[in-house]
């Protein structure tokens, strides 16, 4: 407990995502473990994954209002938009509870931008959570600011940031629309939650954000730092733990690239194909995780691998270990045998690996992938690109631009076989591995902020 004051009793409420709910339930445990009451709002499949990896939160279940609770089920874009439009009617229900039992602040992701007028009628202090890096909502706001400097199509560089940051296009208008209606919503909150710690961001980032603003952004992360080891992080795993690190016990130190494009991209057949020859090409030891085909399950063996080159599974059985499904991640990364690791970017996948050491590959598929990319290549230097250029609104259905194998191959072994600017990348993945575990230690970064924002909150409820 903080001092000699009562503790807080703050509401959590996380997007129905794993890539929202999980760093947040995880910034939610620190909390609790300073403490204070922490209540998770969530739905019942959710609240089944909590009980057992966050036994520290207090829950409170609401029903969800569609068909599937987790939105990693969703196969297509509409099967997506129904998920969103269904987690929207989530509205009625938490807004009751929170008018029952009153918190001292509510955190609520900034998907939910309805929580900001809830808890303004309520009196209730709110945190807002979006599950980016602030490198990302400071380059954001920079392309929204700038309109006459960024061209409709082709590369530009974001105006008016520390470093000369080039992105291979503008976003989609109408993602673009969206993220900067909750954007604005966010900033009318009493700051930004940001699982990061600010040696990554960069304090020439927290203080661009910050400058002629009355929003301050808590960097408290990296949240995985704060997951148990064995807990399900969002979908029952198809392969245990143990599997995964018998095959990697038996690979050399940095000798395996890990593959993994997380829970809301879904590759067509082509472009997993040329997947398979780019790793194939490249000769390296890897692990591949392709997420399970929803709705599939009746084809038979040979249609369900028409994506992958004849004869690919027995000449690569050795090498390759493919995972159909949810992977244990954290245990993969944190593995010796690890040396790089081939990502969409999105942001908890990113961190994950810095937090591990582990250099990255990068293919940024939509959303803020692309801004995440340009800060671990351009800005931090310890990933390479792979050549992705098609920003997509959504991670379904076909492509225009195919990424080749060759690519794929290259950018593997620009890594993998060694050299200097693979020992170099390595030096400063390492690096920054040691700042993200010193962030979180008692003295570090992310923990002092964690206690100042725990005594601004505090304050905030003693003189209501």
């Amino acid at each position: 407990m903080e001092n000699q004051h009562p503790p807080l009793n703050l509401h959590f409420i996380p997007f129905l995502a794993p890539g929202h709910l999980i760093p947040l339930c995880n910034i939610a445990t620190q909390f609790a473990a300073r403490g204070h009451r922490v209540t998770v709002i969530t739905t019942s499949s959710y609240a089944r994954i909590l009980r057992k990896s966050s036994p520290s939160l207090l829950l409170h279940v609401v029903d969800f209002p569609g068909g599937e609770e987790l939105m990693s089920a969703a196969n297509d874009l509409e099967s997506a938009r129904n998920f969103f439009h269904a987690s929207m009617l989530l509205r009625d229900p938490i807004s009751r509870f929170l008018e029952q039992h009153r918190p001292d602040c509510v955190v609520a992701d900034f998907f939910f931008h309805w929580v900001h007028d809830v808890a303004n009628n309520l009196r209730i202090a709110r945190l807002a959570f979006n599950g980016f890096s602030l490198f990302t909502v400071a380059a954001m706001e920079s392309v929204k600011s700038n309109p006459a400097l960024v061209p409709d199509s082709g590369p530009f560089v974001i105006p008016d940031l520390p470093h000369r940051i080039t992105l291979c296009s503008r976003p989609p208008k109408g993602v673009s629309a969206f993220m900067e209606r909750l954007l604005e919503t966010e900033m009318k909150s009493d700051g930004l939650i940001v699982n990061s710690f600010a040696e990554l961001d960069g304090e020439e980032y927290i203080q661009h954000y910050e400058k002629g603003k009355a929003h301050k952004a808590w960097h408290l992360g990296p949240a995985c730092l704060a997951a148990k080891g064995g807990e399900e992080r969002g979908e029952k795993r198809v392969v245990s733990e143990e599997e995964c690190v018998s095959w990697l016990n038996s690979k050399q130190a940095k000798s395996v690239v890990y593959v993994c494009f997380g829970s809301m991209c879904r590759f067509p057949d082509k472009q997993l194909y040329e997947i398979a020859c780019g790793l194939e090409e490249a000769a390296h030891n890897f692990v591949w995780v392709v997420p399970e085909k929803k709705g599939k399950e009746k084809e038979s063996e040979e249609e369900k691998l028409k994506w992958l080159p004849k004869g690919f599974e027995q000449r690569n059985a050795e090498k390759g270990l493919i995972i159909r499904g949810w992977a244990p991640q954290l245990v993969i990364l944190a593995h010796t045998a690890v040396g790089a690791f081939l990502t969409h970017c999105g942001w908890n996948s990113t961190l994950e690996a810095v937090t591990a050491g582990v250099p990255m590959l990068t293919w940024p598929v939509l959303g803020d992938q692309f801004y995440n990319e340009r800060l671990v290549t351009e800005v931090r230097g310890v990933a390479v690109e792979v050549g992705a250029t098609e920003w997509r609104e959504t991670g379904y259905g076909e492509r225009e631009k195919l990424v080749t194998g060759d690519c794929i191959q290259k950018a593997v072994r620009r890594l993998m076989d060694g050299g200097d600017e693979a020992r170099e990348i390595r030096r400063r993945a390492q690096e920054f591995s040691d700042k993200a575990k010193q962030a979180v230690r008692d003295g570090g970064s992310s923990h002092n902020n964690l206690t100042a924002l725990i005594a601004h909150l505090t304050r905030l409820r003693d003189t209501r």
